[in-house]
C-alpha cells in the first residue's frame, strides 16, 4: 500500500493517511509500466512468503488476504498487458476526472492545507501531460478510444471550462494564499483547455472509426476487473446475459402491478412520468441537498440496533452537490481510513432545480445508509484487524455494488418502501440494474436479441444488439430523464463490465444470506449476519456467496 501510495497520490488522498502530498500520478507509459511493475514484484514476493510460512494458509484472514491481493493484481496486470491503460477515456472513472476528483477529498480547513491544494493544483498541466502521452503512445499501437467517449469527455470539459472550474473551486481559499492559488488554479484551467482541444482536435480525428463495442476478448478482461470472477470463461457471459432477461421480465411484472396503484389502468412509464410531474418533489439544490441529509440521517436512526451495530464514526455521512461537468449518476466517496474525511454522497443536478422524490428515496439507500456508506465505513472501521488493502484498493465493484442494491432490497423487505411511488423507484432501480446486465454484455459481444423480445426490440428479434437499440430498449424502461439515459449509454460503452456488477454482486449477496440462513435454521441472527459479513473486507464472486455462507 505505501509502494501504490508512492506512484498513486491520489490513492493516498483517498485513504487520508497524507494530507501534506501535493503530487499527482504519472499518468505517462513510465507511470503506466511502474504500476504493473510493481503488481509483478508483489505477486512475486507473495509467493515466496507463504512459500517461507505455509501456516499463513490456516488464518482465515491471512488466507482471504493473499487470495484477494492474487485475483485484483493479477486482473490489473491482465488488462495492463491488454493496453487498457493506453486508451483509459470515458465519461467516468478516467485520468481526466481523477485528477479533478483529488481535489474534492483533499483537507481544506486551515492555511497549509489550502498551500497544499496549490501546489497540487500547479501539478494539473504535468498530470494532463502524461496522460496526453499515453493516449500518443496508444496511438502508435493502434489502440483507441471509440468516438463516442471522447466527444462526451470532450463536452464535459467544456461545462468545466464554463466556470472556470479550477478558479471557482480556490475562490474559497484563505486571503494569504489568494495570488498563488489563483495562478495555480488559472495553470490547471489552462491544462483542462489543453487536454480538451487534444482530445478535439487531434485525437479524435484518430479514433475515428473505433467501434464502441470492445468484443468478448477485452469484455472478458474487464469484467474480472469489475466482478472478481472469470466470466469469460466457458458460457459464464452468455449465462449472466439469459439471466439478466428473466431478472428484467421477473421485475417489469411487479413494476406493472405497482404501476396500477399510482396511475390506475396505467402502465409504469405512465406511473413513472405522471409521479414526474405530480409526486412530491423538492424545489431548490441547498432544499434537497438537506432532504438527502435528512434521509440518511433518519435511516442511521432507525437501523443502528435494530439491523446493524453502529460505531460512533460510521454513524457520520454527508450529502453533497457534484461539481458541475459531473457524469450524471449518483455517487459516493469513502471515508479517509482514520475518519479525518467522512463518507460522502454526491448528487449531480445537471442544472435542474426541482427533484421528484419517488426515485431518489431508494437511490439514496443504496449510496448512502444502508448502502455504500455502511460498508465503505465499516471496512475503514476495521481495516486494522484485517489490513488496509482489504478495506480500500483491494475493493472488488461487484462486492460493493452488490452490498447497495441489497440494501435496496433490504429496505423493501423492511418496510420502508411500501409507499407506492417510493415502491415504484426502487423497481426502477432494480430495472436499470437487470438491463444493464443485458445491455451491456450484448452490446459489448454483439450477442442476438430473444426471438420472444418485446417492445421496441420486436422488429429486431435475432438481430445483434447496436447502441441505438440499447438506447431505446433503456428509454422504455427506465423512468430516468433523456439526459441520463445518455449518459448511462455512453458509461455502459466506455466502461465495459462495470454495468454488470451490479445485478450480479447483488445475485451473490442473496445467495449468501439464503445459505446461511438455513444453515442457522431458527438460529440465525440477521444483525449478527450483517455485522460479521460487513467486517470481512472484499472479496471477489468467485469467493463472496460461499464466504457469506459461513457466518
Amino acid at each position: 500500500m505505501e509502494a501504490v501510495s508512492d506512484l498513486d497520490p491520489v490513492v493516498a488522498t483517498s485513504l487520508g493517511n497524507r494530507p501534506g502530498d501535493d503530487r499527482l500520478p504519472d499518468y505517462g507509459p513510465a507511470g503506466l509500466e511502474a504500476e504493473a511493475d510493481l503488481a509483478r514484484a508483489t505477486l512475486a514476493e507473495l509467493d515466496r512468503v507463504l512459500a517461507g510460512d505455509p501456516s499463513l494458509h490456516d488464518d482465515p484472514v491471512e488466507r482471504s488476504c493473499a487470495r484477494l491481493l492474487r485475483e485484483r493484481l493479477g486482473a490489473e496486470l491482465a488488462a495492463h498487458d491488454a493496453g487498457e491503460g493506453y486508451r483509459a477515456l470515458s465519461n467516468l472513472f478516467s485520468p481526466v476526472h481523477s485528477v479533478r476528483q483529488v481535489f474534492l477529498i483533499m483537507p481544506t480547513q486551515s492555511v497549509e492545507d489550502w498551500a497544499v491544494v496549490a501546489r497540487r493544483l500547479a501539478r494539473v498541466p504535468e498530470a494532463y501531460a502524461g496522460f496526453r502521452a499515453s493516449l500518443e503512445e496508444g496511438t502508435r499501437r493502434g489502440l483507441f478510444v471509440a468516438p463516442r467517449q471522447v466527444r462526451t469527455v470532450v463536452g464535459q470539459l467544456d461545462e468545466w471550462l464554463t466556470g472556470p472550474y479550477f478558479a471557482s473551486f480556490v475562490a474559497a481559499g484563505p486571503e494569504p494564499l489568494r495570488a498563488e492559488l489563483s495562478r495555480a488554479a488559472a495553470a490547471a484551467d489552462g491544462a483542462v483547455a489543453a487536454i480538451r482541444d487534444y482530445l478535439r482536435d487531434e485525437y479524435a480525428p484518430r479514433a475515428e472509426g473505433t467501434p464502441d463495442a470492445v468484443g468478448r476478448e477485452r469484455y472478458a478482461v474487464a469484467a474480472r476487473r469489475w466482478t472478481g470472477s472469470d466470466l469469460g470463461v466457458g458460457t459464464g457471459l452468455e449465462d449472466a446475459y439469459a439471466w439478466g432477461w428473466a431478472e428484467h421480465r421477473r421485475i417489469l411484472a411487479e413494476q406493472r402491478t405497482e404501476a396500477g396503484k399510482v396511475v390506475p389502468g396505467g402502465t409504469p412509464m405512465d406511473a413513472m412520468r405522471w409521479l414526474d410531474e405530480h409526486g412530491p418533489a423538492v424545489e431548490g439544490v441547498a432544499a434537497i441537498r438537506e432532504r438527502l441529509q435528512a434521509m440518511m440521517d433518519d435511516a442511521i436512526a432507525a437501523l443502528d440496533g435494530t439491523h446493524f451495530d453502529l460505531a460512533e464514526p460510521v454513524r457520520q455521512v454527508e450529502a453533497m452537490i457534484a461539481p458541475p461537468g459531473s457524469a450524471a449518476a449518483p455517487y459516493y466517496t469513502r471515508p479517509a481510513q482514520d475518519f479525518s474525511r467522512p463518507g460522502r454522497t454526491w448528487l449531480p443536478t445537471l442544472g435542474r432545480e426541482r427533484f421528484p422524490l419517488w426515485d431518489l428515496i431508494s437511490i439514496w439507500y443504496h449510496e448512502g445508509v444502508p448502502g455504500h456508506h455502511l460498508q465503505l465505513a465499516q471496512w475503514a472501521y476495521v481495516s486494522k484487524q484485517l489490513s488496509t488493502y482489504q478495506t480500500s484498493l483491494g475493493s472488488v465493484g461487484a462486492n460493493v455494488e452488490g452490498w447497495a442494491l441489497y440494501a435496496e432490497r433490504l429496505m423493501d423487505e423492511l418496510g420502508y418502501l411500501t409507499d407506492p411511488a417510493a415502491r415504484l423507484g426502487y423497481l426502477d432501480a432494480q430495472q436499470l440494474r437487470a438491463v444493464r446486465v443485458v445491455i451491456d454484455i450484448g452490446m459489448h459481444l454483439r450477442l442476438p436479441i430473444p426471438d420472444d423480445a418485446e417492445g421496441v426490440l420486436a422488429e429486431h428479434r435475432g438481430q445483434p444488439w447496436t447502441p441505438e437499440l440499447a438506447r431505446a430498449f433503456l428509454g422504455e424502461n427506465s423512468g430516468a430523464d433523456l439526459a441520463f439515459l445518455d449518459s448511462e449509454l455512453v458509461r455502459y460503452l466506455g466502461i465495459p463490465g462495470q454495468a454488470i456488477s451490479y445485478k450480479l454482486g447483488e445475485r451473490a449477496w442473496l445467495e449468501g444470506r439464503a445459505a446461511a440462513k438455513a444453515t442457522r435454521g431458527a438460529a440465525f441472527d440477521l444483525k449478527a449476519w450483517h455485522m460479521a459479513a460487513l467486517s470481512q473486507g472484499s472479496l471477489g464472486l468467485d469467493d463472496l456467496a460461499a464466504e457469506l455462507a459461513e457466518l
